[in-house]
C-alpha cells in the first residue's frame, strides 16, 4: 500500500534535476535529450565544449519536438562557435523563445533562468553553417511539471 500523502507528490513536482550527456560533435538534428512522462519547465540548458573546435562558423539553437505537436525552436542560434576552446560554454539566456544563447568563451558568464515549458518528446540541436569536429556535452537543469515527468 503506498502511504505518500497528495502533499508527498506535489513537494516531489517542484524538484530540481540536470541531466549532462557524454561529449559529441554538434550535429544538425541530434537528440540531445528525451523528455517523458509529462512536461518540464526548463530552468537552464546548454553545453560546454570539452576540445577545440575547427574553423566552421557553426551556430547552435536548441528545438523542442514534443509527441503531440510540432518541432518549436526554444532559442534563437548563438553566435559563431568557430575555432572555441575547450571550456567555452554555450547556455540559453532569459528571454523570449528567439533569443539567442550567451557563448562564454572562457567558462565564466551570467546564468539565468529561461522557464521555458516542453512537452513529453525530443529536444535536439539546431546546427548552422555546417557541424563540429569540437566535442560538445549537452546539460539541462529542469523541474518536471507532473509527477513522473524526467528527462534522460
Amino acid at each position: 500500500m503506498n502511504t505518500r500523502s497528495i502533499n508527498d507528490i506535489q513537494a516531489k513536482a517542484t524538484d530540481e534535476y540536470s541531466v549532462a550527456k557524454d561529449a559529441a560533435v554538434l550535429v544538425n538534428g541530434t537528440t540531445v535529450f528525451t523528455v517523458s512522462g509529462g512536461p518540464i519547465q526548463i530552468i537552464e540548458i546548454g553545453c560546454i565544449s570539452t576540445t577545440l573546435n575547427n574553423a566552421t562558423a557553426s551556430t547552435l539553437q536548441y528545438s523542442a519536438d514534443g509527441t503531440l505537436g510540432a518541432a518549436t525552436t526554444i532559442t534563437g542560434a548563438s553566435a559563431s562557435l568557430a575555432d572555441a576552446a575547450a571550456g567555452t560554454v554555450v547556455v540559453a539566456v532569459p528571454g523570449t523563445l528567439a533569443t539567442a544563447p550567451a557563448v562564454y568563451a572562457n567558462g565564466v558568464g551570467i546564468a539565468g533562468t529561461v522557464n521555458i515549458i516542453v512537452p513529453s518528446g525530443t529536444i535536439t540541436t539546431v546546427v548552422g553553417g555546417g557541424s563540429t569536429t569540437g566535442l560538445w556535452s549537452h546539460f539541462i537543469r529542469y523541474i518536471p511539471l507532473i509527477p513522473g515527468a524526467r528527462v534522460y
